[in-house]
């Protein structure tokens, strides 16, 4: 079974780097491959949903897990729109009508499938200690 290190446990620089600067860099790539190519930034976008439920994992129950991704969503969404400015391409997929906005949403969108990584993991736990016991 998938039994990570939680996040709490990790010590402070692996935090901000798995926490922080992770997020940023996974936003400058999608921020640089929304304007190469609409089909590989929803790829990319797949893949770091994933990745985030998978993140969720590391943390006791869903309210540790929505905490960082709130956090980490609002990073990724920070980075991409920077990114994409920097790079000076004409977005293929819609950034809405007040582009900054992107970043309350990718933070929300964090925050909900990190915290669903985190309730899987505590459902997951609770099996395995009911199985144990019985």
């Amino acid at each position: 079974m998938y039994d990570p290190v939680l996040f709490r446990d990790r010590e402070r620089p692996v935090q901000i780097a798995i926490g922080g600067v992770i997020p940023a860099i996974a936003g400058a790539i999608a921020g640089v491959l929304i304007g190469a190519s609409s089909g590989a930034y929803w790829g990319y976008a797949g893949l770091v949903a994933v990745a985030s439920v998978v993140a969720g994992f590391e943390h006791q129950d869903g309210w540790g897990g929505a905490d960082r991704g709130l956090i980490a969503g609002g990073i990724y969404g920070v980075a991409l729109l920077l990114a994409h400015l920097i790079v000076g391409t004409h977005a293929l997929v819609s950034l809405g009508s007040f582009p900054p906005f992107l970043a309350v949403v990718t933070a929300i969108a964090g925050m909900l499938l990190t915290a669903l990584g985190g309730w899987l993991a505590r459902l997951m736990r609770e099996r395995r200690a009911t199985s144990v016991t019985e």
